[in-house]
């Protein structure tokens, strides 16, 4: 199911409100740039992160359901996916992710119940 993707887990330290703008990202096999803009809204929650150089500086664009723990001290967000399941999600465009309707549920599908890799590693 991914009605559930857009919104952060109870066990990921989130505080709604919390600015998370420039706290690096970290998959599950290292890091994967810095949050360059993100949304708390219930049921649409995201996080849009700079990658640099790790992938020709393209974005990318994570559910809130993929956050496992934030460490406001460290400024620093956790990831339950590996970089490479990150690198093959569907293309991030700035432009079209908040009203298009198919890229969110393409991310959803790929990201939730349809997720290529299996279940996410926590």
């Amino acid at each position: 199911m991914t009605e559930h993707v857009w919104s952060y887990k109870s066990t990921s330290g989130h505080l709604a409100g919390a600015e998370l703008t420039g706290y690096k990202v970290e998959a599950t096999d290292g890091g994967i740039g810095k949050v360059d803009k993100h949304s708390d809204e219930v049921g649409d929650a995201y996080l849009v992160v700079d990658t640099g150089v790790w992938i020709f500086g393209k974005e990318v664009m994570l559910p809130a359901s993929t956050v496992v723990s934030i460490d406001p001290e460290a400024r620093r967000i956790f990831v339950d996916r590996t970089k490479e399941q990150i690198k093959d999600a569907p293309e991030f465009y700035r432009d079209k992710h908040l009203g298009d309707a198919t890229y969110r549920e393409e991310l959803a599908t790929y990201y939730g119940s349809g997720y290529p890799f299996g279940p996410p590693r926590v």
